[in-house]
């Protein structure tokens, strides 16, 4: 086991042989991915059109069959009635049921913002008097923290909660908006601040204490199924054993929920992703056009494959980071630390890869079902087909837990205040590259293996990054948290870097288990990702640079940016050819 801090890929080599791969998991994984798809077909694909008229009592209805099959408590602890399981099988269960559309809205933020809030910061009471209700779906859980005016700044909401004069209840006051399982929610998790308070507290409110009323249902572009309702708190009287864990700790619990989330979300969002793949493949094998398969055509093909290279790449970074989030948990354990702190922990520590895999595969999510929609033609755009609700659907992935743009800024955020706190040294190995601009590059006299190209592209794609984010802090100073077009610049670098590395190395790991010749083609996937990855770093590197230097200091980091991003020419029509055959053979996404 590998004791990798978050953040620190950037400055450090990771092994093939500390990283998991999907391709490792065990029979009983397996078994409850099988369940989760089993409940998809059984319950929910051929329900699609009555969920998205919000057909009364029908989601709950469905929660409740999940929870028969305890699909709503596979990460809760045995003791409250759940399956115990660890974050990267929790992982799984949430991308296979990121394919139910509407209902895999309704199911995440029950399990995930609706419990996880309780099970981690409640106290031995609140967790035995909800947690098993919540995991058996006798009750559904909705988390209330968005108001009108604060969206992205969630600690300047102004909801209220004032102490009776006989000190036993909190009276609630105020509007939430964008409330997932609003409609139907027996269990709110508000955020509030406590008379004049500078940060949020948390409170564990049943809809049964009165003075709560609902909006009617929002009518929106896409995820139609799911109940999105604003909810008021009028005089709501909340018990003051309800308080969810310190006064004013609501904000910490924001956040930190909010981690889990993004990543629970990259994992969705494969899982839709992976199916809509699916989906394209076997159109483009049915469609016939001039006499013949569309599936046949260079420029289908094209896209069937880059499809499946996103999904691959994405799908290696989510679960390298999913499996380091474990292992940091058990290693917090082991040392004596709270099981419920710790799992926060473990995410807090790997904040930084769970906002770098919430935005890609989000986008990942994005690129697919608008290729899936081209793939389809003419049908892409009837409702008749399947593509119509996939692309609405996935747009809100980019807004959900924190827009694609403030995790962008978190990204580079969170590492530079990591470096300022001495967690991560940024500054010496930046230092160190800067140092080699000035010199003569060194020519390589390494014999070459099967992977030693790809992870000298990688390390120079890591110097890339350090340079332009080290220059950039040096250059802008205490302006550079303005200069947001130069912090999405150099988050699309970390992102890409991060990703492609996540994929070389499983490749690199799948190599050692299966042999060269059985990975031909995820070893294509790995060198076109690669030699894709390359340009968008120099892309987003030149824009940076351009913005902020000027001379000779341009001028030299702009060799050195080429130099950092050099890859040697590839077949990549070639390569994705052979992907794309693969495919087509097999009439669905195989990696």
């Amino acid at each position: 086991m590998s004791s990798t801090k978050g953040g620190e890929f950037l400055i450090k080599e990771t092994e093939a042989k500390d990283i998991f791969i999907p391709e490792e998991w065990n029979e009983e994984q397996q078994m409850i991915a099988q369940s989760c798809h089993d409940f998809l077909a059984a319950n929910v694909w051929d329900k699609l059109d009555r969920i998205d008229t919000q057909e009364e009592g029908l989601m709950p209805e469905l929660l409740n069959k999940a929870g028969e099959l305890g699909l709503l408590g596979i990460s809760v602890p045995e003791e409250y009635g759940g399956f115990g399981k660890d974050f990267t099988t929790s992982m799984l269960a949430t991308e296979i049921l990121g394919a139910g559309h509407s209902f895999a809205v309704a199911i995440s933020a029950h399990t995930g913002i609706g419990t996880l809030p309780i099970l981690y910061y409640g106290n031995a009471e609140q967790k035995k008097k909800y947690i098993p209700k919540l995991a058996s779906g006798e009750w559904k859980a909705a988390y209330c923290l968005t108001e009108p005016s604060s969206g992205s700044d969630a600690n300047s909401g102004k909801t209220k909660a004032v102490l009776t004069p006989d000190g036993k209840h909190y009276l609630l006051n105020g509007q939430k908006m964008w409330i997932t399982n609003g409609g139907f929610a027996d269990i709110y998790t508000v955020f509030a601040k406590i008379d004049n308070d500078d940060n949020l507290s948390a409170f564990i409110v049943e809809k049964s204490f009165g003075g709560i009323s609902l909006n009617p249902e929002e009518h929106k572009m896409g995820i139609k199924g799911s109940s999105t309702r604003q909810v008021f708190f009028n005089d709501c009287k909340v018990p003051v054993e309800n308080l969810l864990s310190d006064r004013q700790n609501g904000f910490k619990i924001a956040v930190n929920i909010l981690n889990l989330g993004r990543i629970k979300l990259a994992g969705a969002a494969i899982g839709g992703s992976k199916v809509t793949n699916t989906k394209s493949i076997q159109y483009a094998n049915e469609r016939q056009q001039f006499g013949r398969s569309i599936s046949k055509y260079g420029a289908i093909r094209y896209k069937l494959a880059e499809q499946a290279i996103l999904i691959y790449a994405s799908e290696s970074a989510i679960y390298r980071a999913s499996q380091n989030i474990e292992d940091a948990t058990k290693a917090l354990i082991a040392g004596g630390m709270d099981e419920a702190k710790a799992k926060l922990k473990g995410v807090e520590q790997f904040a930084v890869e769970a906002a770098i895999v919430k935005v890609h595969g989000s986008e990942v999510l994005d690129y697919v079902v608008d290729e899936g929609v081209q793939i389809y033609g003419g049908m892409g755009y009837s409702a008749e087909a399947p593509m119509d609700r996939a692309y609405r659907d996935a747009r809100i992935n980019r807004i959900f837990e924190g827009t694609n743009e403030i995790n962008r800024m978190l990204t580079v955020d969170m590492m530079l205040k990591r470096a300022m706190k001495g967690e991560l040294d940024l500054m010496g190995p930046a230092q160190k590259v800067a140092a080699e601009l000035m010199g003569i590059p060194e020519m390589s006299s390494t014999e070459k293996t099967l992977f030693s190209e790809e992870k000298k592209y990688i390390a120079n794609f890591k110097k890339a990054v350090l340079m332009v984010a080290g220059s950039a802090v040096q250059k802008l100073m205490q302006q550079l948290a303005k200069e947001q077009e130069v912090l999405m610049n150099i988050a699309d670098m970390i992102i890409e870097t991060y990703v492609a590395e996540s994929l070389q190395l499983r490749v690199e790991k799948l190599v050692a288990l299966k042999g060269e010749d059985a990975c031909k083609a995820q070893l294509d996937i790995m060198r076109v990702y690669l030699n894709d990855a390359s340009d968008k770093i120099h892309k987003s590197g030149k824009e940076a640079i351009n913005s902020y230097s000027e001379g000779d200091e341009q001028r030299v980091m702009l060799v050195g940016l080429k130099r950092f991003t050099k890859v040697d020419p590839i077949n990549t029509t070639a390569a994705r050819r052979t992907i794309s055959e693969k495919l087509i053979a097999e009439n669905k996404y195989c990696f």
